[in-house]
C-alpha cells in the first residue's frame, strides 16, 4: 500500500466534511499529539471552524466502534480528539515546521485530490445512467398521456358527431303543428 492509500485510510467523514484525527496527522508528522495539539492552540487564529473542530462524544464513539485504533487507548478519556480538513491538515505544516511536515503536507493534498477524483469518476457515471433513466420515464408518461388525450379526442369526436347527427335528424322532420288548449272550463 502506497503513502496517499495509507493517508487516505485515515480519512473520514464527519458532520458531512472529510477530516484526519491529531493522532493520526500527529504521527504522520512525526510529533507527538500533545506537541500538535499545543502548536494549534498557539497559532489558534489560524484554525477556524472550517479549518479543524473538536468531535463530540457521539461522533468519538461511531468513529472508533467503526475502526480498529489504537490511538483511543493512547487518549485520556477526558480528552476528546481534534480534527482537521483538509485545508487544516495543511496548515499544520506551516505551523509545525519542519521537512517531514512540508513532505506530508505534499502527500496529504495528494490524498485528498485523488479521493476527490474518484468521487467525481465514480458519481458522473451514475448521474448519467439515473439522467437517461429519468429521461426515459418521461418519454415514457408523455407518450401515455398522449395516448390517453387521442383516446379522450376520438370519444369527444364521436359525441360530437352523434349529437350533430341528432340536431341533423330533428331538423329533417316536419314540426307537428302546434294546437293550443282552449282555457277555461271544458264540460264532457
Amino acid at each position: 500500500m502506497n503513502d496517499i492509500q495509507l493517508i487516505q485510510n485515515k480519512i473520514f467523514e464527519v458532520r458531512g466534511r472529510r477530516v484526519m484525527l491529531d493522532t493520526d496527522l500527529a504521527e504522520l508528522y512525526q510529533v507527538e499529539t500533545r506537541a500538535l495539539n499545543q502548536a494549534v492552540k498557539r497559532n489558534e487564529n489560524r484554525f477556524p471552524e472550517d479549518f479543524m473542530f473538536r468531535l463530540t462524544i457521539a461522533e468519538w464513539n461511531e468513529i472508533s466502534s467503526q475502526f480498529v485504533m489504537t490511538s483511543r487507548s493512547k487518549r485520556p478519556k477526558s480528552a476528546l480528539p481534534l480534527v482537521f480538513t483538509e485545508h487544516g491538515a495543511l496548515m499544520l505544516s506551516s505551523v509545525l515546521r519542519s521537512d517531514v511536515a512540508t513532505e506530508i503536507s505534499i502527500k496529504i493534498t495528494r490524498a485528498f485530490v485523488a479521493m476527490r477524483q474518484a468521487l467525481v469518476t465514480l458519481s458522473v457515471p451514475s448521474k448519467l445512467s439515473e439522467l437517461q433513466h429519468s429521461i426515459d420515464d418521461l418519454r415514457n408518461e408523455i407518450n401515455e398521456i398522449l395516448a390517453n388525450q387521442n383516446d379522450i379526442n376520438e370519444g369527444t369526436q364521436a359525441q360530437i358527431d352523434a349529437i350533430s347527427e341528432a340536431i341533423a335528424e330533428l331538423q329533417a322532420k316536419e314540426p307537428k303543428p302546434f294546437t293550443r288548449r282552449k282555457i277555461g272550463f271544458i264540460r264532457d
